[in-house]
């Protein structure tokens, strides 16, 4: 890389926002900000502080000044002052002398994955929940804006050649139309995100969950037509409240089993339609036959297998990072082509864009965690090997992180796919999950063609971003990883990407004659995916993990260990801050606060409060709020200091934590103070404070020898 090559920094500010830093055409390092607050689709505003963009600059060795240019696409308005990032103090931009761009978050998605894919001519498309509204949009896209009344965009059709990308159609919903919150039951929706949203808010509670909807799709039939979703006229969606009318009040799963599987069903056959639908026009309109293709839905596995078979395209790729984080990649290389108007089609071959800990930090990170035993392995393949075949489940930490939300061996779960209980056992035992819930098959791309049907359709799934059937006769051999419609969403490996993992794939089949091994995230429900050896070695102490592999080191916990509730915690992290939290008679001051929590909190500062006024109730020795109070505290992390959030009634059990007390001692003295809590609820409670840097764990009291975790 030459001397003089430009550095760009891409951030996407988001509901899931991330970092990227391009040296020249070299993709050097991007980092979802969640993976490092350790709060799951973490918010990333342009102008606060924010750990994604200090890891990148960390890692390269650079600081702001050294930047070319800095790019920003902001979901929530690229004009707003909270968005801008020349207001970020870390940056510094102006002082520095460094330019600001910015550009919608659809262009961001199209630019993310046309840049790499190394195609030098594509039509792209981009489809999510809703990106940027019309003043964020440039005169090129507002002139093919359909309709043209005020809102934001929900489906984008582009031509890219070159280092151009050309907007050529662009759907646009009024604001606060996309997904629409019900009182009761569930909620509207006018954009193919929103739709399936929507149906994830009605079966599960939660409007982020569109992941879980897919899983649970090929269990039921689809039983209501797709018009009483959407209608297409001419050529744009029109979308209909028939499917939230027949669902008036909530009733989440597992409740309506039956119909809640049906109407999953029923929401996967419509957005393969409309996708389907979308590819064909945009396949007509530019006469390419290749197709990049990002956004949020994106991620649905099963629609992109049948646009690779169906959609007329000869070649399709999907951009692995395809929901938020992506954009920050998009961004970057706007930039990139700003200052040299050069694609040099760099294709992503791997999503191992984070960065990598050295030996140094892993058994730096190995002498702060308590309870743990640690062998290191010269040939830690073979040894994996054995622990896989002997019926373990092992986390794999190894090299650099994947950006995307899927894992793609660097920060997995690794389990023998053969055995037929194993599902069960991952999703009840590690990832507290519902047991509906598929995972993933890793296997060696030149067996790909021996165990599923492929037809004239590639092989090649290097991003676990499409879904094949399994050959009928193949299916009892790894029943782990078969879904119950027969297909499994696999991740091909090759020795020339995937490093160790393609050899322990292929160690595994050398030993077992199957070329597979069951893959899936290494994080729990409700947690991003691991980002440090730390990280790594609280997920083995916090779950039923049997064994951790970071880097040549096997760890596996004390004999004897039982939960976190063995251990002593401690406040490490808690810098101050103010916290206006509302009670029954109006908000707490400062001092009020401080009086009742012990905590140093400090007036200067002012933290909000995200949740509407709730009644304050005590119990143990503090005070203790309903769960959906939500205060911001200011927490001293390895990234700089963070704004971290965690519920009042969580924030209110610090006052008990001495350092000299056990989990299992503090939860004799909370049932003492006529709290109710439960071993496993306080155990969730001490895993929110210790991944927000507030709490470290000790195998000894605070007088005696100790060793963090």
């Amino acid at each position: 890389m030459s001397a003089s090559a430009p550095w760009v920094l891409g951030v996407s500010a988001s509901h899931n926002g991330a970092a990227c830093l391009l040296r020249g055409d070299e993709l050097v390092v991007a980092i979802q900000e969640e993976r490092l607050s350790r709060y799951k689709r973490a918010w990333l505003n342009g102008c606060d502080e924010s750990a994604a963009i200090q890891y990148c600059l960390d890692y390269a060795g650079i600081g702001p000044g050294d930047l070319s240019v800095a790019v920003l696409s902001s979901l929530y308005g690229n004009r707003a002052r909270d968005q801008d990032l020349s207001l970020n103090p870390a940056l510094q931009l102006g002082a520095h002398g460094v330019p600001l761009l910015t550009i919608s978050h659809h262009l961001g998605h199209a630019l993310s994955a046309f840049a790499t894919s190394s195609f030098e001519d594509a039509a792209v498309l981009v489809v999510d929940g809703m990106g940027s509204r019309e003043a964020d949009l440039s005169e090129e896209e507002l002139r093919v804006c359909r309709p043209t009344r005020r809102g934001g965009e929900i489906v984008s059709l582009y031509r890219a050649t070159s280092a151009r990308v050309t907007p050529l159609e662009k759907q646009l919903v009024e604001d606060g139309q996309w997904y629409r919150k019900s009182a009761d039951g569930m909620p509207g929706f006018a954009s193919l995100g929103g739709m399936f949203s929507a149906v994830s808010k009605q079966i599960f509670g939660e409007a982020t969950e569109a992941g879980k909807v897919m899983g649970l799709a090929p269990y039921g039939t689809p039983d209501i037509p797709v018009r009483d979703f959407f209608t297409i006229e001419d050529g744009r969606f029109v979308f209909s409240d028939a499917v939230p009318r027949r669902l008036p009040a909530a009733d989440p799963w597992p409740n309506r089993r039956e119909e809640y599987q049906n109407l999953a069903a029923s929401v996967q056959a419509a957005v393969e339609e409309a996708l389907l639908f979308l590819a064909r026009r945009l396949r007509e309109a530019t006469g390419c036959d290749k197709l990049c293709y990002a956004g949020g839905v994106a991620l649905n596995s099963i629609a992109n297998e049948r646009l690779v078979r169906e959609s007329g395209f000869r070649d399709v790729f999907v951009a692995p990072a395809a929901e938020d984080s992506g954009v920050a990649v998009g961004a970057a290389y706007h930039g990139l082509w700003h200052l040299t108007g050069k694609n040099t089609r760099r294709r992503l071959l791997h999503d191992a864009v984070g960065r990598e800990y050295t030996g140094a930090e892993i058994a730096e990170a190995v002498a702060r965690t308590p309870s743990i035993h640690v062998e290191s392995e010269r040939d830690v393949v073979s040894k994996t090997v054995d622990l896989l075949c002997d019926g373990k489940i092992i986390g794999w930490f190894q090299g650099r992180s994947e950006l995307g939300p899927r894992a793609l061996g660097q920060r997995s779960i690794l389990c023998d796919p053969r055995r037929p209980e194993a599902k069960d056992v991952l999703n009840a035992r590690v990832k507290h999950r519902e047991g509906f819930r598929p995972f993933a098959p890793v296997i060696l791309l030149e067996e790909v063609p021996r165990w599923f049907e492929l037809g004239d359709a590639p092989a090649e799934s290097p991003f676990m971003l499409r879904i094949l059937a399994f050959k009928e006769e193949k299916r009892r051999e790894v029943p782990a990883v078969v879904h119950v419609d027969g297909t499994g969403r696999l991740q091909t490996v090759t020795r020339e990407n995937n490093g160790r993992l393609h050899e322990l794939v292929s160690e595994f089949h050398r030993r077992t004659g199957v070329p597979i091994v069951l893959n899936t995230s290494f994080n729990v429900a409700g947690e991003p995916i691991v980002e440090t050896p730390d990280d790594a070695l609280w997920c083995l102490l916090y779950t039923q993990l049997d064994a951790c592999v970071v880097g040549d080191r096997i760890v596996t916990k004390e004999p004897g260990y039982e939960s976190i509730l063995d251990l002593y915690p401690r406040t490490s992290g808690l810098h101050s801050a103010s916290v206006e939290v509302f009670g029954p008679k109006g908000a707490l001051s400062p001092s009020a606060f401080q009086r009742k929590t012990k905590l140093p909190i400090r007036a200067p500062q002012t933290m909000s409060v995200d949740a509407e006024p709730r009644v304050l109730r005590a119990h143990g020795r503090g005070p203790f709020a309903s769960d959906e109070i939500t205060v911001k505290l200011r927490v001293q992390t390895r990234w700089g200091l963070l704004t971290q959030r965690t519920t009042y009634d969580v924030l209110g059990m610090l006052e008990l934590i001495d350092g000299d007390t056990s989990g299992w001692a503090l939860l004799e003295r909370i049932e003492r103070g006529g709290g109710a809590i439960d071993a496993a609820s306080l155990v969730r409670q001490l895993g929110v404070l210790r991944r927000a840097g507030i709490l470290s764990f000790h195998a000894a009291p605070a007088g005696g020898a100790r060793r963090d975790a």
